[in-house]
């Protein structure tokens, strides 16, 4: 059986030119040491490193994989070690370190332990079905606008009670409303797949969110896999879609605050999220827990 490719990935045509890097807090400067770790890159890799001991404790109490204990003490030593290693040499992976790079490590690092435990399941069809669970996790600013793309962040509440009822009001008042989830899953990040099963069950029969027609909304595929997002790399679908945007919304902490916070499109754009960590507080001068909204009118 042939590979199948994966869809190849192209920059969002609303990215206004110019420089753009999907990076809003700079994690060191040119004439930083590259074999020396910054304050700023010290302070995530410890907060990676602190995550270690909730995720090994959730992997041990899985009575779905065999020798759950063992391979969950496995999955914490390789992860420990590759945030290690990153502490001692921050271009140990041949660039500089940046929060992209280390939710690709994340990544990474669990990569194995994923094949392992799918291959530990003996019944091909629960095998499968694990694989699949595994790729499902204006004026209020615009309400004129024609169209609108929004960028979303987490599953459950935030996508079912945040996004939703803010994407139905903009239909109501007539706009296409575009909604983007990753490829892929990655922490609770609503996926694309899942996104569509989500609307379906609220959908009536006559195809209505609670009275309002969903025959202007299109659910799109990112192309992203990362809780952050690198606009010089979304899906053709999307790009196709979104190139006579009049509004982007960017949501969450990841998309809309570490990576696009700065980011300058051709159309109005809003970037709206919570701020969750202290390191991201203490780059813009602000608490935790506290919200950001950023409107920039073109």
């Amino acid at each position: 059986m042939g590979s199948i490719s994966q869809p190849q990935l192209v920059p969002f045509p609303l990215l206004m030119n110019g420089n753009y890097t999907a990076s809003t807090i700079p994690w060191r400067l040119p004439s930083d040491d590259p074999s020396i770790p910054t304050p700023i890159e010290l302070s995530w890799l410890n907060l990676f490193l602190n995550t270690i001991p909730t995720f090994k404790k959730h992997a041990e109490s899985d009575t779905s994989v065999p020798d759950a204990v063992n391979k969950a003490e496995e999955f914490a030593q390789r992860f420990a070690r590759i945030i290690e290693d990153f502490k001692k040499d921050p271009a140990s992976q041949g660039v500089p370190l940046d929060v992209l790079d280390v939710e690709n490590a994340n990544a990474i690092s669990l990569f194995e332990n994923v094949v392992r435990l799918n291959d530990a399941i003996e019944d091909e069809g629960k095998r499968l079905e694990n694989l699949v669970r595994g790729i499902f996790a204006g004026n209020i600013f615009d309400l004129g606008a024609s169209q609108v793309i929004i960028f979303v962040d987490n599953s459950g509440a935030d996508i079912i009670l945040g996004i939703l009822p803010f994407a139905r009001e903009l239909l109501r008042h007539g706009s296409q409303v575009i909604l983007a989830a990753n490829d892929l899953p990655s922490l609770n990040d609503v996926t694309y797949a899942e996104l569509l099963e989500i609307i379906s069950k609220l959908k009536d029969e006559e195809g209505c969110l609670m009275g309002v027609s969903t025959s202007n909304l299109i659910i799109a595929n990112s192309g992203n896999d990362l809780p952050v997002i690198d606009l010089t790399r979304v899906s053709q679908e999307l790009a196709y879609l979104a190139n006579d945007a009049d509004l982007v919304i960017l949501e969450g902490m990841g998309r809309g605050i570490e990576t696009n916070l700065y980011a300058q499109f051709k159309c109005d754009s809003l970037k709206i999220a919570m701020v969750k960590h202290p390191e991201v507080a203490e780059f813009l001068g602000s608490r935790l827990y506290d919200c950001v909204i950023k409107y920039d009118e073109l």
